[in-house]
């Protein structure tokens, strides 16, 4: 068949960060993640422009999700900075909007991109190594044997989310909820190959937050069992629930005409057949004394029947997601197939039980050891409570990177500046040979130190959203913010009470100078390591791992882009 319309050629599109419209877009994109950024970030509402439901949140994993962009150089920074999300969850926002500062600020200089990328390679090799040196002044030890710091962690997580609407009672409730989780999940027995368990989240929407809960164990839901009629369910002689999991459909049609024929005799039912064999595997559930069966699938009404009668119960349509858990929780081998069952596939459970929450019905299936746990969720409304699933996933994850490596860096913009002014210092004080080394000279360097540190500035600054002041003080290089409504030359103590991440209060006579000024000053000590504040009421908590590697894929993002000569598209 001939070609209808002629073949295009490929579009090229040289040095494409010089193009007004990428420098549009990127600068629109920044604006966007800058004013979601923080406890009081604003809202947006995404929908696809041809209907479905739609999103309101201020989550970067839903926002950078749903955000199409047109041009390759916003694909390459959307897509890094999702790979990051999803490999820490946390740190999204602050990702993002520190790339789109560096390429901004680093695209304005007048210095090639080769001997930008550079220094600024070396500026992260700076940071690095002092974000990973005991003299750290932004990081904090996180003690496991103390639960404050944890959850410091877990509250800055929930109170950066907006969109979940919960006020200071309710974000405590959930955040002893989280932590409560979280440990039933850490094995009570250390082994060098110790594997975490599972918090499964259950919904409940359209109930109080305050009704959240946190059980050890699975809930699974069973509309037909009878809460009112005490559960009777058969078990072994070590006072122990014997439990066969099955991953296959027990409901009689598992036939597929789809995967070829089948030649049946004149007068066999084809259904009869099928039928037998499922009772055929119930005789030999009883017989193995067999208390409690969970299918993935549905069980056929005849078999749940007679595994009634016969005392065991049975709980159909599990589905794909509690497989893993339930196998990792009872010890059960998932069964594949109604004519191979092995003893060896059984697990156990220590109790059985029935629970109720919001008109809905479940069976709680209590383990011996508790590695899986369920966090019963509830907000009021299906918005708020599709935010504050991801936000109590985003805390999860941030605390078991935690219990890996158990640190944490200053929140509220102060790791930020406080990095901003030490780079400042260091920069000022490098010998000759280290800008040989680097093969620049002096001043180019620190026009991209400069630039560096105005990028981590910015991301402080966008936690502002009220057009109050935003200083840093010359002492521990910590962000302090001023309401909105005061004149420059205000007198400064009198207006801030304590730093952004809470460790710092004015009560020492500090001397702060403001952000966006062109006035630069290197720290003149370290914030101290142990604060004198009551750490569980008052410290704002980044994780640690995530911010590390946010800075991280941030300026190697922004390098790469900055670094990109030609965009070849295809138009056809």
């Amino acid at each position: 068949m001939s070609r209808l319309e002629a073949k295009k050629p490929p579009l090229f599109i040289t040095e494409p960060l010089t193009k007004d419209g990428v420098s549009q877009s990127l600068s629109l994109l920044s604006r966007i993640l800058k004013s979601c950024y923080g406890p009081a970030g604003r809202l947006k509402q995404l929908h696809n422009g041809v209907g479905g439901c739609v999103c309101t949140t201020s989550q970067s994993s839903a926002i950078l999700g749903r955000l199409p962009v047109s041009h390759p150089v916003l694909g390459v920074l959307m897509a890094s900075v999702q790979n990051h999300i999803s490999r820490f969850s946390d740190c999204g926002l602050f990702t993002a909007i520190l790339c789109c500062s560096l390429i901004e600020n680093f695209k304005s200089l007048n210095v090639t991109s080769c001997t930008v990328i550079k220094i600024s390679k070396h500026l992260l090799s700076l940071c690095m190594d002092y974000l990973k040196s005991e003299a750290c002044g932004c990081r904090v030890a996180v003690d496991f044997s103390s639960v404050e710091t944890l959850l410091c962690l877990v509250r800055s997580v929930l109170r950066s989310k907006p969109a979940c609407m919960l006020n200071k009672t309710e974000v405590d409730h959930l955040t002893t909820l989280i932590l409560k989780a979280f440990l039933f999940t850490v094995p009570c027995h250390a082994e060098s190959n110790a594997v975490l368990g599972k918090c499964v989240i259950v919904p409940v929407k359209g109930r109080r937050v305050m009704d959240s809960t946190v059980l050890p164990g699975l809930l699974i839901e069973t509309p037909e069992i009878q809460l009112a009629k005490p559960l009777t369910v058969k078990r072994t002689c070590s006072n122990m629930i014997k439990m066969a999991l099955f991953c296959v459909s027990m409901s009689g049609d598992s036939f597929n005409p789809e995967e070829g024929t089948i030649t049946v005799h004149h007068g066999i039912s084809l259904e009869m057949s099928e039928l037998n064999q499922l009772l055929n595997v119930g005789k030999q559930l009883v017989n193995d004394e067999v208390g409690l069966v969970v299918c993935q699938k549905v069980i056929h009404p005849s078999l749940k029947q007679y595994l009634k009668e016969n005392g065991v119960i049975a709980v159909d349509r599990a589905g794909l997601s509690l497989m893993e858990p339930l196998s990792r929780m009872t010890g059960s081998k998932p069964i594949a197939s109604i004519r191979l069952l092995s003893p060896s596939c059984y697990g156990s459970l220590k109790d059985l039980c029935t629970e109720s929450f919001a008109s809905k019905n479940f069976v709680h299936l209590i383990p011996d050891d508790t590695v899986v746990c369920s966090l019963i969720l509830c907000n009021r409304n299906e918005t708020a409570w599709d935010e504050l699933k991801r936000a109590c996933e985003t805390a999860e994850h941030v605390l078991q990177l935690t219990l890996k490596e158990p640190l944490a860096l200053l929140g509220g913009g102060c790791t930020e500046t406080h990095l901003a002014s030490y780079i400042r210092h260091k920069s000022c004080s490098l010998s000759t040979s280290s800008f040989e080394d680097i093969d620049c000279s002096r001043t180019q360097y620190q026009l991209v130190a400069d630039g560096f540190c105005r990028s981590l500035e910015s991301v402080a600054h966008s936690l502002n959203h009220d057009d109050g002041e935003i200083l840093t003080d010359m002492v521990y290089g910590h962000c302090w913010f001023v309401p909105p409504g005061f004149p420059p030359v205000s007198s400064w103590p009198d207006l801030v009470s304590k730093c952004g991440c809470g460790i710092n209060g004015n009560g020492e006579n500090l001397k702060w100078r403001l952000l966006q000024g062109q006035f630069c000053s290197p720290v003149i000590q370290d914030c101290p390591k142990d604060p004198l504040v009551k750490v569980a009421d008052f410290l704002t908590l980044d994780c640690y791992a995530a911010k590390c590697s946010g800075l991280q894929v941030a300026l190697e993002t922004a390098n790469l882009i900055l670094d990109l000569l030609y965009v070849i598209k295809d138009q056809n």
